[in-house]
């Protein structure tokens, strides 16, 4: 038997077979010359193995043994098991039906975006899986363009046009994708985000609220008129969390419009309209439409300029809630934002119920996390510590985590009710919120660092909310 401890195989072995395969039979490619292809196997492999893979993937095959516990490492990092089923052993880049297998693969193992890049030489496959990048497959530069033509007709895109960006959808039963085209220097970038069709299982008590925070916040939906803005950065569960508000607030005796962009759920009761700028349809037109419609409330996506902040500051003032999203690094950042768009203070103090700013951090895996003596000098230098911490964890990794060292993720959140007193500071200076703060509210930096030291994250997961905190 090998006495290999780890194994570590390119992208181009990777794809020789798939993940259906590689689970059944337990196999890892080794290498492939001209004479066939070796494999890494377990010592206690049933002999047929070899002679069912040669007539599948028709090489000669040599099966080099190894220890179970180094090949289910193996197994679980580069072959994830998943529940969609191919027929074809190999993994065939120029077969009609590979953008389809990749698409199911990708909903089975998790991904929420699939990115397709290419550059000079050579073309990639990359899966987002819990918030990072993974590359998958390798392809030749003149398949890639056979595959990128293959998505565009798929979303119903001009195959002609290679000068200008373009936005499509492709729709299946379950789910939708959206995809999006980008001309790079030597080539078309796609990207396809992987949209649930269905909003349902989204439950406002199971997304991370503290039961404090979840009070407020509930105070703040349940205005019948105001704004409500959630704000962090792409990939921080923002929508998931508007969803949930609306579907807490779906009755029938109310009237929820919402315009997006693209539309991620779909709500039973709820009218929802997809942005179209290509034809005019603008979050503000949307919104000056919706304002004869006689809603209730009204969800915009996002607030991206000064005309939609003050048309959504309008639609607050005539008796809607509003709800929306803000790019912006804390809930009291998102005040200033709207100051920087020209919404005068006095509005903002009038009209806004409630900030949220919120976060997506990874969970460390608790059958393989390592605890470690902490010096505190690790931390940023601008973070003021509320407390010590003599003790961490870090990841390793293990097969229940993909030895990743992570295993799901945690939402934590900052928010902050507008009451009569921070309703007069905001009228009275406003831009300067964020650095003077609100006693009594814990800023993001406060949660991640108790999650921190807690050993639930390590310290490389919540260091960039540390330094701006």
């Amino acid at each position: 038997m090998n006495t290999i401890t780890d194994i570590q195989i390119s992208v181009g072995l990777q794809q020789l077979i798939n993940a259906d395969v590689a689970q059944h039979y337990k196999v890892v490619p080794c290498e492939q010359t001209e004479s066939g292809i070796s494999f890494y196997s377990s010592d206690t492999v049933i002999e047929d193995v070899s002679d069912e893979l040669e007539m599948l993937l028709g090489e000669t095959i040599q099966l080099i043994p190894i220890a179970d516990a180094v090949l289910e490492k193996a197994l679980a990092v580069y072959y994830r098991k998943n529940e969609y089923k191919t027929e074809d052993a190999s993994v065939n880049l120029n077969n009609e039906d590979f953008l389809e297998k990749l698409i199911f693969e990708a909903k089975a193992i998790g991904s929420s975006d699939i990115h397709f890049e290419v550059y000079e030489e050579e073309a990639r496959v990359r899966l987002r899986i819990d918030g990072l990048l993974i590359e998958k497959y390798r392809i030749e530069k003149d398949n890639y363009l056979e595959l990128v033509n293959k998505v565009k007709i798929k979303a119903n895109l001009d195959i002609t046009e290679k000068r200008l960006p373009q936005d499509g959808r492709i729709n299946y039963t379950d789910f939708d994708i959206r995809v999006s085209i980008l001309p790079t220097l030597h080539g078309e970038k796609i990207v396809m985000r992987i949209l649930g069709k269905d909003a349902s299982n989204i439950d406002l008590d199971q997304l991370g609220f503290e039961p404090e925070e979840k009070a407020i916040y509930l105070e703040g939906v349940k205005n019948t008129n105001g704004i409500v803005l959630i704000s962090g950065p792409t990939g921080s569960g923002k929508t998931t969390t508007l969803y949930a508000t609306l579907k807490l607030l779906n009755k029938i005796k109310t009237n929820i419009v919402t315009v997006e962009d693209p539309i991620e759920y779909t709500l039973k009761g709820i009218n929802q309209v997809q942005l179209k700028e290509d034809i005019g349809l603008t979050f503000t037109s949307a919104l000056r439409s919706f304002l004869r419609q006689d809603p209730d409330i009204i969800m915009l996506g996002e607030i991206r300029d000064a005309e939609t902040a003050k048309m959504a500051i309008r639609a607050s003032l005539t008796g809607h809630l509003v709800l929306s999203t803000i790019h912006t690094n804390s809930a009291l950042g998102t005040i200033s934002r709207l100051v920087d768009m020209g919404v005068p203070s006095f509005l903002i103090a009038e009209t806004l119920n409630v900030s949220v700013a919120q976060r997506l951090l990874r969970k460390l895996c608790t059958s393989c996390k390592e605890e470690h003596v902490f010096d505190n000098k690790e931390l940023p230098r601008n973070f003021k510590a509320p407390f010590e911490v003599k003790k961490h964890f870090t990841a390793n990794g293990c097969d229940k985590c993909h030895y990743t060292g992570y295993k799901g993720r945690r939402a934590i959140y900052e928010v902050i009710p507008i009451d009569y007193e921070l309703a007069n500071r905001i009228k009275k200076d406003a831009q300067n919120l964020e650095h003077d703060g609100v006693d009594n509210i814990e800023r993001l930096s406060d949660k991640a660092y108790q999650l921190f030291a807690s050993g639930e994250t390590a310290l490389e997961e919540v260091y960039a909310i540390l330094i701006n905190g």
